[in-house]
């Protein structure tokens, strides 16, 4: 790994502010200054900041129970971040895809670049599952635009193809397997309703601890891990 990222990851700084150290010679490996940014250096390798040593985190992988009031993202100037919600060091750690912020339910954070890919690429066709609260009692007519697929004109292009299972007249669980942008809502915007409250339960086999309240997380199992690969 780049020295740079490697400080990125496990120093609570960004890649800027670690060139920047590097460059002020504050930086050291095995012992000698280093400053070439690049240098690729093994988790074996001592690194320090100012004679810090910066310790090597490893992969993380934690499921979140994200509350209402939360934005799924490292850093905002208006909300409180899921990253905020996390007691233990977190460096490198970001949410795999976004939930709005009065969304919520189900949050993954890692800081496996390509395991959070399989989780948000369309292509990899992860599940994620919605419980829905409507305004009105959702119609067979809206069922079926919703397992059609709807087309929305600012991406043009339509939805894929969404599963419905009715458990109230006003309480749905929606299975999509795209994160296009507020799409829950604007699915339901389409057929004239409207989303009163949303919450996450499930991404791809990973089902949201019923044990954590919001606010709680916990590691995945290695079998909630592979279960992503």
């Amino acid at each position: 790994m780049r020295l740079d990222k490697y400080l990125c990851h496990n120093a609570s700084i960004t890649r800027s502010e670690a060139k920047k150290a590097i460059k002020k010679k504050q930086v050291t490996v095995n012992e000698s200054i280093i400053t070439d940014p690049s240098l690729h250096i093994s988790i074996d390798d001592e690194v320090c900041i100012n004679d810090t040593p910066i310790r090597h985190l490893g992969t993380q992988y934690l499921m979140l129970h994200k509350p209402s009031g939360f934005i799924s993202s490292t850093e905002d100037g208006q909300y409180p971040t899921v990253i905020d919600l996390i007691d233990e060091p977190a460096r490198g750690l970001h949410p795999a895809g976004r939930l709005d912020v009065d969304t919520t339910g189900l949050v993954l954070l890692t800081n496996d670049g390509q395991w959070a890919h399989k989780v948000t690429s369309p292509n990899h066709e992860c599940k994620k599952q919605y419980l829905v609260s409507l305004d009105k009692e959702i119609t067979d007519k809206a069922i079926e635009m919703l397992t059609a697929g709807i087309y929305f004109k600012s991406e043009e292009r339509k939805t894929r193809p969404a599963a419905v299972k009715v458990i109230e007249s006003t309480l749905v669980e929606l299975t999509i397997s795209e994160g296009m942008f507020h799409q829950v809502k604007r699915m339901f915007a389409a057929t004239g309703n409207e989303v009163i409250d949303l919450h996450r339960s499930q991404i791809g086999d990973i089902i949201l601890d019923p044990t954590l309240e919001p606010g709680e997380y916990r590691p995945l199992t290695q079998q909630e891990i592979e279960s992503i690969r």
